[in-house]
């Protein structure tokens, strides 16, 4: 019985679709919950199956065409996530206190800073697709990478004026992250602009047209 009114959604919603090719996700779910007397959550799951399976496509009605308005976009949510990260990293090194129980903040947000986030914005610089890896390839590789790239800073270092002290790696490990995440941001928006050009762009956002 609930196979049969999955499939009976699913079937009203590519029919909408190609009846009605500008209807935007908002509008098809409370179309069909409307027509079909079922919950909202219904229709919403059985249009993220079609997705999916790649029977329908989300095609966002006006993308960004530079730059500057890709990095305020959904698209660059990641970006400053990581750089909110980095600041609230260095918030907890330099203003908390450095005795329990804030010092386990310290130690939390420092192994993060530390032991992911260079490697993360290395692996969104060579893998800006999100189709090249996993969730957990990426996180993997950002682990193993981040593993590799520290020491590597805090040999550079040990032949600077400045030595392995805590404010240049943090400085230095802070520049790193921030320079591979501008290069990743530039490179997913290259990606971007090429998905432009050859086809509707998936972005699952309620303001989206469909397409079939």
């Amino acid at each position: 019985m609930r196979q049969e009114l999955d499939d009976t959604v699913s079937r009203a919603i590519i029919e909408v679709i190609e009846a009605d090719r500008e209807i935007t996700a908002e509008g098809l779910i409370e179309c069909l919950s409307e027509k079909l007397r079922t919950k909202k959550e219904h229709v919403a799951k059985s249009l993220y199956r079609l997705l999916k399976d790649g029977k329908v496509e989300l095609e966002d009605p006006s993308p960004a065409r530079t730059i500057l308005q890709y990095a305020k976009s959904s698209y660059s949510l990641w970006f400053w996530c990581l750089l909110a990260l980095v600041v609230l990293a260095a918030s907890t090194v330099y203003t908390l206190p450095q005795y329990p129980p804030y010092i386990y903040t310290r130690y939390l947000l420092g192994s993060l800073f530390v032991l992911y986030l260079p490697g993360y914005s290395l692996i969104e610089a060579l893998f800006p697709i999100k189709d090249g890896l996993d969730s957990l390839e990426r996180v993997a590789l950002s682990i193993g990478l981040s593993l590799a790239l520290v020491p590597l800073v805090g040999l550079l270092l040990n032949y600077t004026p400045w030595g392995i002290r805590l404010d240049p790696i943090f400085l230095s490990l802070s520049l790193l992250t921030g320079v591979l995440a501008v290069a990743a941001l530039v490179r997913k928006f290259s990606c971007f602009k090429l998905a432009l050009k050859s086809g509707p762009v998936e972005r699952a956002v309620k303001r989206s047209s469909l397409k079939t």
